[in-house]
């Protein structure tokens, strides 16, 4: 199946006017090439900027993440390398708590993960999950990052809530 193929019947059918963002808050929609219609985080994270770019869009079951890493996220052995898989999973663990349909503020407090396969550069890597309990000031997230559809990693983790930056 050729990747933008791929890329979109990993969610909906691609809408032909502006999807609806995952949640209310500072999400910016991508225009144009593989990741049309899907959304990007809009906050200031130069660390998760340099090791993405990491997308989101809310699809029939949920919020679904989406990465495909290259050659320059690859460890020693040629596989990516398990820190850029968990800083996907960090992005999907505030992406996914967003389900409720407000953006999150916080803090990671735990984040548990288990790597289950190998990913490969060029590969499509999508996170879903569920929003486990969100309460007024800690939210439970777990979710499955796949690699063209098998289990690469799995991930659960509380997310701290703080107050929005002025």
């Amino acid at each position: 199946m050729p990747e933008d193929e791929a890329v979109d019947e990993a969610v909906d059918e691609a809408a032909t006017s502006d999807p609806a963002p995952p949640f209310a808050g500072k999400l910016r929609l991508v225009r144009g090439g593989e990741w049309d219609g899907w959304y990007q985080w809009g906050g200031i994270d130069p660390f998760e900027a340099l090791t993405g770019p990491f997308h989101a869009r809310r699809g029939a079951e949920g919020i679904v993440c989406g990465f495909r890493p290259q050659a320059h996220h690859c460890n020693g052995h040629g596989m990516i390398h398990g820190g850029a898989l968990m800083t996907f999973a960090d992005f999907s663990l505030f992406m996914i708590g967003g389900s409720s349909g407000e953006e999150v503020h916080g803090v990671t407090v735990t984040m548990n993960s288990e790597f289950v396969g190998p990913a490969r550069p060029g590969a499509l890597l999508l996170a879903r999950g569920e929003l486990v309990r969100g309460g007024r000031s800690l939210l439970f997230v777990r979710g499955t990052i796949t690699a063209d559809e098998a289990p690469v990693l799995v991930f659960s983790g509380t997310i701290k809530r703080v107050p929005a930056p002025a």
